[in-house]
């Protein structure tokens, strides 16, 4: 038996602020979207290198206000790079915590947590 990755779902509820947070300030690419029809809730494939994330509109997909962690070896670089952008509605810091990680979290416009993670170089 073995498992494969987890690729976790968020709920959104506008497509032009996810693709602003998720692709312009985040640096995600957008892998593909879908939509079984004009005019009906789109559900899309984000990624950064093997971080894979799944973004729906459909309500029954998943629950606004959902958390995940995303580990990085490179969390000040990104962080950096995310001040720099003057991003209008986030400016994260990173925090230590005592359980030997360092975290930046970040809340996109739907109320999801994304903590971006690294282990504390000893």
């Amino acid at each position: 038996m073995s498992f494969a990755k987890t690729t976790p779902i968020l709920r959104i509820f506008d497509e032009a602020k996810a693709k602003d947070f998720y692709v312009a300030f985040l640096g995600f690419k957008l892998d593909w979207e879908h939509r079984f029809k004009a005019g009906m809730p789109l559900y899309m494939q984000v990624s950064k290198d093997a971080c894979v994330v799944h973004l729906s509109e459909h309500h029954g997909d998943c629950s606004p206000g959902a958390a995940i962690r995303i580990e990085t070896d490179e969390l000040e670089t990104f962080q950096q790079q995310l001040i720099e952008k003057q991003y209008k509605y986030a400016r994260p810091g990173i925090q230590e915590t005592p359980w030997g990680s360092r975290e930046m979290a970040i809340h996109d416009p739907f109320g999801n947590r994304l903590v971006f993670t690294s282990a504390i170089s000893t």
